[in-house]
């Protein structure tokens, strides 16, 4: 899963040519929606199914989320986990800083109960490269771009977000992950710029799919959903009544267990 920050359905499908070419080519939902503003809320219901009444972007020391991540899931499942976070300054980094790093945009930082996973696992962007290259991407995987190249600070562009998108996707889809038909690659965003009613772009691509427009209403419970899916893991928190986005995709997943 990639991230871009604070730009609706509309301006990405316009401003991001490269992305919302990928989007038509595999596929894309239309009434996919954030659940509030501002962003750390909609991270933390992605990665935990649950935003924790966190209603502020605030770091982790303001904000202990307790319980597991669908990180933490797949960890304790024997399978693997990584979040790659473009300029963070060391691994599972709790304040800002780096190369214009934002903690609030990882939401593996808030999970006090896996804070040493995290250390090992929550890792700046520099590994994603070898990963891909290697056919070493993991079961349950987030890449948080920095905050200019998420089209989030106001000096840059969602066109700098689909350059860095292009740098960083293109190499994906040629690997041999996504070759073997096992990697689904999701790009979203966090949350809308307030014109759109919170509806973001969320696409999928998979090789099943083939220019497939879905319209189930999705939320970032469904993103929950699908890591656990994916996973074969428990449900956690509002993910076991979000909208099957796995179903909506015809995506084939694992089992649910627990």
């Amino acid at each position: 899963m990639l991230v871009v920050e604070n730009h609706s359905l509309d301006e990405m499908s316009s401003e991001m040519p490269y992305t919302f070419g990928l989007a038509q080519r595999y596929g894309y939902a239309t009434a996919s929606t954030a659940l509030t503003h501002p962003s750390l809320p909609n991270y933390l219901a992605i990665a935990g199914g649950d935003r924790f009444g966190v209603t502020d972007d605030d770091p982790p020391a303001s904000h202990a989320a307790s319980g597991p991540s669908v990180f933490g899931q797949a960890l304790s499942l024997g399978r693997t986990a990584t979040l790659y976070a473009e300029g963070m300054p060391g691994t599972c980094a709790l304040e800002d800083g780096g190369d214009r790093y934002a903690v609030r945009h990882n939401p593996w930082a808030y999970f006090v109960d896996e804070r040493s996973l995290c250390r090992q696992h929550d890792l700046p962007l520099d590994t994603f490269a070898a990963d891909v290259a290697d056919g070493n991407l993991p079961n349950a995987g987030m890449v948080i771009p920095n905050t200019c190249h998420d089209a989030h600070d106001p000096d840059c562009t969602l066109g700098d977000a689909d350059r860095w998108m292009r740098a960083h996707l293109a190499p994906v889809l040629a690997g041999p992950d996504f070759a073997s038909g096992h990697l689904a690659v999701v790009v979203t965003a966090d949350e809308d710029d307030g014109s759109q009613g919170n509806t973001v772009l969320t696409a999928v691509l998979h090789p099943s799919q083939r220019g497939h427009v879905v319209g189930t209403p999705l939320s970032p419970y469904s993103l929950t959903r699908l890591y656990e899916q994916v996973l074969g893991a428990s449900l956690l928190g509002e993910a076991a009544t979000a909208p099957d986005m796995a179903a909506a995709f015809g995506l084939r997943v694992r089992r649910r267990t627990g």
